[in-house]
């Protein structure tokens, strides 16, 4: 069944292959059948986003709750979202924090970070920006691209600029487009110059990776510095 999860993995992504998402859906399936429950996650995602069939987020909280009983860390994450949100199941913002914080405890790195969000905002939770910073920072040292970018926001109001800015560093490296073109955004408005210096590289990795639109936001961001 691991072959199978692989293979589903491989036809979702194109591979050395040409993408067929409808066929990993199907390996997916085969394989969650049989017990693999990252493959029951990635079977949610399919039915999540529509990747191979028709949307339908509540057959998507389904597979991510049979896979986050099993024990699954993403399927923990992949159902919260949803429970956060009211897509495909009622809303319920404890459940979704117990969640994040199961699969947080588990090491999962972009739990982490939305732990700290919800101590931060003072969701479900009370406002404890000790507890925020804490969990960020261990989002960050787990490898998310948001809590690096979570934490270096709270060292740079600490004035540990060069601490931010090489957090803010691993976040461009591992970002994908739709972080990196809030996030450069947000560090053009920093108070600290070298922050906003970086947010040129964030404007140069949007543009490429994205698309007309984002080259045209870097000549734009070229022209103001």
């Amino acid at each position: 069944m691991e072959a199978q999860a692989l293979l589903g993995q491989i036809l979702l992504d194109g591979q050395g292959i040409s993408r067929d998402p409808a066929l990993a859906q199907t390996w997916f399936r085969i394989a969650a059948a049989r017990g693999h429950n990252m493959a029951r996650n990635m079977l949610g995602r399919c039915l999540e986003h529509g990747w191979g069939c028709a949307s339908d987020a509540a057959a998507a909280a389904m597979e991510y709750a049979r896979a986050a009983d099993a024990g699954l860390d993403w399927g923990m994450y992949n159902l919260a979202n949803l429970l956060a949100t009211g897509r495909g199941v009622p809303r319920d913002p404890a459940r979704a924090l117990a969640l994040y914080r199961r699969a947080a405890e588990l090491g999962h790195a972009k739990s982490m970070n939305l732990v700290g969000r919800h101590y931060e905002e003072g969701l479900v939770v009370p406002r404890d920006l000790a507890q925020a910073h804490a969990w960020y920072r261990r989002s960050a040292e787990a490898g998310d691209f948001r809590g690096q970018f979570s934490h270096a926001a709270v060292l740079a109001e600490q004035g540990r600029v060069e601490d931010a800015r090489h957090w803010l560093q691993r976040a461009l490296e591992g970002g994908n487009l739709n972080f990196l073109r809030v996030a450069r955004e947000q560090l053009e408005r920093s108070a600290h110059p070298p922050l906003r210096r970086l947010a040129l590289d964030y404007y140069r990795r949007a543009a490429e990776l994205g698309e007309d639109a984002d080259r045209q936001q870097l000549s734009a961001a070229l022209s103001r510095s």
